[in-house]
Order: C-alpha cells, then structure tokens, then sequence
C-alpha cells in the first residue's frame, strides 16, 4: 500500500491510520485524504467507521480486512502489512494512552502521536508501560465544533487554528518533523510547548472557561422561564459552551485536575475580594476596588488575540439593525463586501420574540464612518 507522492520537501508520506473516527479523527482523515494522502480509519463502532468511509475520511480498516479475508487461499496480512508511517490515536483522553502503547507495539515501524486535550499523563503512562516512546510524540489541536462525531468532520476544521506539538527529550526528530507537516497540510500555526506548560495553559484558557461557563448556568436551573426571556446576549456568550458533552468533561477535568485547581485558586480569591466588597458596597475604597477589579478583566481581554494574531480593540465597531426575515443578514453581507470593506468580526445579538436582530460588526478603524455613511444611504439602521 503506498502513500501520497511526497513533495520535495516532504517528511510525510503516509500511508496514515487514524484511530477514533469522531469529529477530529474524521476531519483529519478527510483533510489528508483531499491532500491526496493515503488514509485508513478505524473505529471501536463499526457505524462510525462506516460513516467515516462514506465521507471520504479514509479506508475504513474493517472492510479492508474482510477483503483481505475473503481471497482465496489468504489470511488478512499480520496488522494488515500497511506499515502506516504514521498512526494518529484520536480518541477520548480516558483511553488515550492505553491506544497508543498498543500502536506502537502493533506498528514497530511507525510513529505514532495522539491529538488529546492533556498530555502529561498519557506521556507519563506510554513511559510506564516501557513502549519506545521515541516514536511517540503527544500533539493537540485547538479546533472543534460544537457538534460530535463523523458527520459533523470538516477537512477545513483546522485551518487557521492552533495545533501544539509537545516535544520531549527523546522524541525523533524525523518524528517532529512529521508531525509539523500534518499540522501544516491541514492548515493549521504550529506551537511547541512541553507537557507541562500545555496543560497549564489550556487549563487557563479552555478548562477553566469551561467550568465556569456551566456553574454560571446551573444557577438558571430553577430560574422562572419568563425571567430567562429577558436574557441578552452577555448570558448566552458566558454560557453557550455550557451545553459541552459532560461525559467528556469529566474525563478532561480528572485529566487535568492539578492545573485546573491551581487556577481555580485565584478565581476563587477574586471573587472572595468581591464578595468581601459588595456586602459593604458604599464603604470607603469599595467602589474604587469594584472598578479595579473590572478594569484588570478590561486588561486580560485585551491580550486576547483577534484576526490576524491584533487586539480586538484595534478594530471598530458599529451595529446594524437586521430585520429577522429570511435573507436580510445574507444581505447585509453581500452589500458591505460590494463597498469594498472586509470585516474583521462579526457578532449577532436576537432576543426571543424580537422582530430585529443586531449584528455588531468590526472593521478597519480607516473604513468605520465612510461604513457608517454607505450603509445608512443604501437604507440600513446603523447604530456607532
């Protein structure tokens, strides 16, 4: 069986087996795939396997199999004979390492990385078992979709996104190299961080967010449904990611537990100094602390990157008003690219029962008020 015909340059070859056929397993199996890499996929559900095939995520290993099984005369070759360069172990963190020590003894000759969402642990344990972890290298990209499985893959879903290679001491560095590529070829910017500091950052930036985002909305358990009417859109933006597979999370959050804690720490002292100042709200120093205490909020989301790696502050913002009838937004959009402007974001506010939905727009700060100007005169309500 032979891969793709490498470019020049090119430290991968494949074939590719992915192991986990979900979201992300089928997503890069149909981005490789529609590279024109050689793909096989092979998945503890026989459906999701099947699903995975029929969307062009790969050659589901099951099949292959019984092909090899039915021909006369011939056993289905020792692990196939595919000497995949490369085994990708996209699988839920709980099973993780358990797969990938069984990769790399199945597969002697290939490497194998994982896309978990921690990594010391599963380094930790490919250790312990006492497999070559130098063909073996923990990788994770940051992309997804708030819907699971095969159907939901997308070869693009990782472009422009973050994937991190956590290199270590013994790694190969052909083995780096291999992974870069795949990380490159789907399109995404390549970071290299140790374990370590993978997981104290993502349990920053994802874990924690994660937590707070549901303890916010278990406090709508017994809220009365006319009172949740009058919800904006600050609680569905803290809370829409609220609605996460718990199943996941658990294993995510034990994975990860340390790190999540350590952050949690100080979360908790904020909001104890919080606590502490709004029982007494008219004391002296309380309004200047509450004020500090939201400027320092100001200060953090500043630092996250917008488009193009800028500040969100960079751009400016107006509102347009959209009426909630079929086509308007998609109108809206085709007439602010006809005016020769690109939005930098774009973010929509609709309350239950309105007839008007707002769409708040970011632009180049050059192109705001002649924006303001253009679509005012074609009839839209624009709002600064």
């Amino acid at each position: 069986m032979s891969g793709a015909t490498p470019a020049f340059d090119s430290h991968l070859h494949g074939p590719v087996l992915v192991i986990g056929a979900g979201l992300l397993g089928a997503s890069i199996g149909l981005g490789l795939s529609h590279r024109g890499y050689t793909v096989y996929i092979s998945d503890i559900s026989p459906t999701t396997e099947a699903v995975a095939e029929d969307i062009g995520a790969g050659t589901s290993l099951r099949a292959l199999t019984r092909e090899w099984q039915g021909k006369d005369g011939q056993d289905a070759p020792a692990q196939l004979e595919l000497a995949p360069q490369l085994v990708v172990v996209a699988a839920p963190p709980d099973v993780t390492a358990d797969l990938v020590v069984r990769a790399l003894a199945d597969y002697p000759a290939s490497f194998v990385i994982d896309i978990a969402s921690v990594k010391s642990g599963i380094l930790s344990a490919v250790r312990a078992s006492g497999a070559n972890v130098s063909r073996y290298l923990g990788t994770h990209p940051m992309a997804g979709r708030e819907k699971s499985g095969p159907v939901a893959a997308r070869g693009e879903l990782f472009s422009a996104r973050p994937w991190v290679l956590c290199d270590h001491e013994t790694v190969r560095p052909e083995l780096v190299k291999v992974a870069q590529q795949v990380a490159t070829e789907l399109g995404s910017t390549i970071t290299h961080m140790d374990v370590g500091e993978h997981d104290r950052t993502v349990a920053l930036i994802s874990h924690v967010p994660q937590v707070m985002s549901s303890l916010l909305a278990s406090r709508l358990q017994d809220t009365p449904l006319y009172a949740l009417g009058l919800a904006g859109q600050g609680l569905r933006d803290t809370t829409r990611i609220a609605a996460s597979d718990p199943g996941l999370w658990v294993q995510i959050l034990s994975a990860n537990a340390e790190p999540v804690v350590q952050t949690l720490y100080g979360v908790r002292e904020d909001l104890e100094r919080l606590i502490s100042t709004l029982e007494a709200p008219t004391a002296a120093g309380a309004r200047l602390d509450i004020a500090q205490l939201m400027s320092e909020g100001n200060s953090g989301v500043a630092r996250i990157p917008g488009k193009h790696g800028g500040s969100p502050s960079a751009f400016a913002q107006l509102t347009v008003l959209v009426d909630d009838t079929p086509g308007t937004l998609a109108r809206l959009l085709v007439e602010i690219g006809e005016l020769g402007v690109n939005l930098e974001d774009l973010r929509l506010e609709h309350s239950p029962g309105a007839q008007v939905g707002m769409a708040e727009l970011s632009v180049n700060p050059n192109e705001h008020e002649k924006l303001i100007e253009d679509l005012t005169s074609r009839g839209w309500k624009v709002v600064k």
